[in-house]
């Protein structure tokens, strides 16, 4: 299949109810924020905006699940279950425990992600955020299906696109683990990157380490027959970090 084709898109699967993410605070204590497409100065610093706007937004049902926020809240971090264990005050079972899907109580779960410094918040969507997306693609590049992992990236595009100033922003928030392949990693950063920068939001830290960047151009080599896009028709984000993907790829249908 080729890359840039729009029949890669995949059908939307959310609707407008509440999504549950997990942010570093570091990340949130040095950014403005925008609220509804305005940037506004911290008073105090963005947690404290947060944590007003998650008093309102709690009280809904979270969609990410507990494994994928601990284990990529603690992979951020580049901590071992027994160092997080150990921060958390904690066993490395019971991260072992979350990190599989066996535990997702709300206090365990809160408990590590603090431990990692990391604090859960919610916010008025059920779209997936970077951090979720990014552990389907793995799973997807895992099976050999570069195709659905291509409809997962556009699918985290449109995801981003559906949403305005914080929340669009909240989805961007938490760094996802890594794919095991240099390539997909970047793709995640730039797509996160450009549709942030579209809302003049402020940048998570993640999409710009190194790790997100290739040291030479290339391709999502989804099929070998796609031809490469000229600079003219690659996103600045993704021409930025040496992925070389069609900006039509990402047009909306």
């Amino acid at each position: 299949m080729a890359a840039r084709l729009s029949s890669a898109r995949s059908a939307s699967r959310i609707d407008d109810i509440r999504h549950v993410v997990s942010v570093s605070l570091s990340t949130l204590d040095r950014h403005e924020i925008s609220v509804e497409g305005r940037l506004q100065p911290r008073h105090g610093s963005l947690s404290a905006i947060m944590d007003m706007i998650s008093t309102t937004y709690l009280r809904r049902s979270p969609v990410v699940s507990a494994s994928t926020l601990v284990r990529a809240a603690r992979k951020s971090r580049s901590l071992t279950q027994g160092q997080l264990a150990e921060l958390a005050q904690s066993d490395q079972a019971t991260i072992s425990r979350s990190e599989s899907g066996r535990d997702a109580e709300f206090s365990t779960v809160d408990r590590l992600l603090a431990g990692a410094g990391h604090r859960l918040y919610s916010a008025p969507t059920r779209r997936d955020d970077a951090a979720t997306v990014g552990a389907e693609i793995r799973q997807r590049l895992r099976d050999g299906d570069k195709d659905r992992a291509l409809r997962a990236l556009i699918q985290l595009n449109d995801n981003l696109l559906a949403e305005r100033g914080l929340v669009r922003g909240v989805l961007g928030l938490a760094e996802p683990e890594t794919t095991r392949d240099a390539v997909w990693d970047a793709a995640l950063a730039a797509v996160v990157a450009w549709r942030l920068r579209d809302e003049e939001l402020p940048l998570p830290e993640w999409v710009n380490a190194p790790n997100r960047f290739l040291r030479g151009r290339r391709g999502l080599a989804i099929d070998a027959a796609d031809p490469l896009p000229p600079d003219a028709e690659i996103p600045e984000e993704f021409a930025k970090r040496g992925v070389l993907v069609w900006r039509d790829t990402f047009a909306s249908v």
